[in-house]
C-alpha cells in the first residue's frame, strides 16, 4: 500500500518502474563509443579453448561448440571478419576427418581388441619401427581418434569464434607501445591486401567489357602492371603521410632498462609458452597455471617498459569497462571451474576408451560451461536492420495518395 501510494506521489507507475529496471539492465546497442573491447572477446575464447583442452568427453565438447556458436550468433556483426566463423567450423571438422584418417591408415597407440576391419598391411624396415601402414583397425582405437579430433576441433571453433567477434584493427590499434611497430605493419597489410584485389577485379572487369584477353600470360602482364602502380602509389602516400606525422621516432632509454626490458620480455615470452603447454598437456595442470601467471607478469613489465621508447598518442581508445571484466571472466571461470572439475573426478571428463564407455555428462561441469553464455547477455547487440515493409503495405502504399487526391 505504502509502495504503490508512493509510487503515484512520484508520478511513475510499478510497471513504467519495472520496464525502466530492465531497460537498464537490458545490453544496449553496439555503436562506436559503447562498442565491447577486442581483448575481451579473446580472452573469453581462450578461456573455453582452455576448457576444451581439459577434456574428451564428447557431451561436453559439443556444449562448448553450442555456447560458442550462441554467442556468436547473438553478438556477431555484419563486417567482413565476422564471417569467418563458419570457416572455422569447416576446418575443425576437416581436422577431426583427418585425425580419423590417421587413426585408419597408421594404426593407433590404443590397444584393442574389438577388429572392424583389416588394410592391406604395408611391410617397414628395422629403422622404422613403431610405425606401421595399414593393418588392423580397432573400434577402442577410432574412438581415442574420435575424441581427440574432438578436441582439436572445439579448440579450433573457440579460436574461430573469437576471430568472428573481435575487430582485427581495433585489437591492433590496443597494442601496447612496446609493439607498436608490429601493429602497424599488420594494419598496413590487413589494408593493402583487400584493396589490390579490389583493383586486380576492377581492371580485369574492364578487360572484358573492352573485349580485351583477361587471363593467360598476356592478360596478367597487362593487368598487373596498372595494378602494381596503384599499389606503389599508396604505399609513397602512406610513406609520405607516415613521415609527416613522426611515425618511427622513439624517446632515448639508458642501456640498463634496455637490457632488462629484453630480459623480461624474453623471461615472460618462454613461460607463457612453457604455462601454456602445461595448460594444454594432461599432466602438466600443476605448474602450467603458475608458470603462465608468472611469465605474464614479465611480459608485461617487459612491455612496460619497452613502451617507454613510443612517443605517440592514441586517438579515441578503446575503453575496458564492466561489460568487458565480465566477458573476460566468464571465460576465466569456465576454464577454472573445468581444470578443477578435471583434477576432482578426471573419470567424468575423460570417458574409457578401453573398454569402451558410453560418456555421461557431469551436471557442475556442464553447468560451469554455460557460465560462457554471459556475454550474449551482457556485450552490447549488434544494430539490427529495420524489417521490410510487408508486401500488401508496399503495393497499395504508392496507389492509396494519388486516390485521395483525386477524391478530394
Amino acid at each position: 500500500m505504502s509502495s504503490n501510494g508512493a509510487a503515484a506521489r512520484s508520478g511513475a507507475s510499478p510497471a513504467r518502474t519495472r520496464s525502466r529496471v530492465r531497460g537498464r539492465l537490458a545490453a544496449p546497442v553496439a555503436t562506436r563509443a559503447n562498442a565491447l573491447h577486442p581483448g575481451a572477446w579473446w580472452l573469453w575464447a581462450l578461456g573455453l579453448g582452455t576448457a576444451a583442452s581439459r577434456t574428451t568427453n564428447p557431451l561436453l565438447l559439443g556444449l562448448l561448440v553450442a555456447v560458442a556458436g550462441y554467442v556468436v550468433a547473438a553478438r556477431r556483426t555484419d563486417a567482413p571478419w565476422a564471417r569467418s566463423y563458419g570457416a572455422f567450423i569447416k576446418l575443425g571438422l576437416l581436422v577431426l576427418a583427418i585425425r580419423l584418417v590417421f587413426a585408419v591408415v597408421l594404426g593407433s597407440p590404443i590397444p584393442g581388441s574389438t577388429v572392424l576391419f583389416r588394410l592391406p598391411e604395408v611391410p617397414l624396415p628395422d629403422w622404422a619401427q613403431g610405425i606401421r601402414l595399414g593393418g588392423k583397425v580397432t573400434a577402442e582405437g577410432l574412438l581415442f581418434a574420435l575424441y581427440d579430433g574432438l578436441k582439436l576441433a572445439t579448440l579450433l571453433i573457440c579460436i574461430g569464434a573469437a576471430n568472428a567477434l573481435a575487430n582485427p584493427a581495433r585489437l591492433l590499434k590496443s597494442l601496447p607501445g612496446a609493439l607498436y611497430e608490429a601493429g602497424v605493419a599488420v594494419v598496413v597489410a590487413m589494408t593493402f591486401a583487400p584493396q589490390f584485389l579490389v583493383d586486380l577485379q576492377r581492371l580485369r572487369r574492364a578487360r572484358r567489357l573492352r573485349g580485351r584477353p583477361d587471363k593467360g600470360i598476356r592478360g596478367l602482364a597487362q593487368v598487373g602492371l596498372p595494378v602494381l602502380e596503384g599499389a606503389l602509389e599508396r604505399s609513397v602516400a602512406l610513406a609520405a603521410a607516415m613521415d609527416a606525422r613522426g611515425y618511427g621516432r622513439s624517446a632515448d632509454v639508458p642501456a640498463p632498462v634496455r637490457r632488462l626490458t629484453a630480459v623480461c620480455t624474453l623471461g615472460g615470452l618462454a613461460g607463457v609458452c612453457a604455462g601454456t603447454y602445461g595448460l594444454l598437456a594432461a599432466q602438466g595442470a600443476g605448474f602450467g597455471l603458475p608458470v603462465l601467471l608468472g611469465g605474464l607478469a614479465l611480459a608485461l613489465v617487459g612491455l612496460w617498459l619497452g613502451g617507454k621508447r613510443s612517443l605517440r598518442t592514441r586517438y579515441r581508445p578503446d575503453r575496458w569497462d564492466l561489460r568487458a571484466w565480465l566477458v573476460s571472466a566468464s571465460g576465466v571461470a569456465v576454464a577454472a571451474l573445468m581444470i578443477a572439475a578435471a583434477s576432482a573426478d578426471p573419470a567424468a571428463l575423460h570417458p574409457g576408451v578401453v573398454p569402451p564407455t558410453a560418456p555421461e555428462l557431469p551436471l557442475w561441469p556442464a553447468a560451469s560451461v554455460l557460465i560462457g553464455l554471459l556475454p550474449a547477455f551482457v556485450a552490447p547487440a549488434p544494430p539490427r536492420a529495420s524489417a521490410p515493409a510487408p508486401a500488401e503495405a508496399r503495393a497499395t502504399g504508392p496507389v492509396q495518395g494519388p486516390r485521395r487526391k483525386e477524391a478530394s
